[in-house]
């Protein structure tokens, strides 16, 4: 049996505004509700979710010894029209770059939604998540 995690802590101070320097371990962001210095809650939210999935879908096909020569990440989240205006629908596509398989891209990003990620394990579970992908030759320079 494995031990818990560290909890995870961070830290907020406010800057004025919707504004607040937010703090986690040595790193500083900036949450603004207005999206000027930084990106809001929901974006930052949105973030999360897709630097989850990517870390895991990039960790999984490194581990398959596949030649992952790039990944990018786009997320749509539509949300509700009355407060607290939740996500209620997630697309999410992937761009691998690289000689890999489909069925293999398709596995991973199986794993990291059903038992990875971590993020999207921690919403609520009637949010509708769409997945897809594409893979393209890698670039040469």
């Amino acid at each position: 049996m494995s031990a818990n995690p560290p909890p995870i802590v961070v830290n907020l101070t406010w800057q004025g505004d919707v504004r607040f320097e937010a703090r986690a371990d040595q790193v500083r962001l900036v949450l603004d509700g207005e999206r000027r210095a930084g990106p809001s809650p929901m974006q930052a939210l949105a973030l999360g979710l897709a630097g989850c999935m990517a870390m895991d879908v990039v960790d999984i096909l490194r581990k398959g010894r596949l030649p992952v020569a790039g990944l990018e990440v786009e997320l749509t989240g539509e949300r509700a029209a009355e407060p607290p205006r939740r996500f209620s629908r997630i697309a999410i596509r992937f761009r691998v770059a690289g000689d890999v398989p489909a069925d293999r891209v398709e596995r991973a990003l199986a794993l990291s939604r059903e038992r990875y990620c971590s993020v999207w394990h921690s919403l609520r579970p009637d949010i509708e998540l769409r997945t897809s992908f594409e893979v393209v030759a890698a670039a040469t320079h």
